[in-house]
């Protein structure tokens, strides 16, 4: 899965904080950063969801986790983030899969 992905489209929903980011050259570092709590957030979830959830099929599993890691993060971010660059309209997990599975420019 492509953490760093998902977690730029989610930035880019703040725009003063992707611009943030972006000026003061840490868009990178942060995405990792980010990637890697979005990786350790879905794991989390996904293990919960096994537990509670035993007869679901691995797939369901893992979306429903990805949405709450997701939630998750969102939810940290409205916390540290002034009102005003709040998204109108968060990325959901389809949203995020349409961009992973866009065709990539030619080089």
């Amino acid at each position: 899965m492509q953490y760093k992905t998902i977690m730029l489209e989610l930035v880019q929903e703040y725009p003063s904080l992707y611009d943030q980011l972006r000026t003061s050259r840490s868009l990178l570092q942060t995405m990792e950063r980010y990637a890697n709590v979005l990786k350790d957030l879905h794991s989390s979830h996904m293990d919960t969801l096994s537990q509670t959830q035993p007869g679901s099929h691995p797939s369901q599993i893992a979306s429903q986790a990805l949405e709450l890691a997701l939630q998750d993060l969102r939810d940290t971010f409205a916390a540290v983030l002034p009102n005003a660059d709040v998204p109108e309209e968060p990325c959901s997990l389809d949203a995020a899969m349409a961009f992973l599975r866009r065709p990539t420019p030619p080089a």
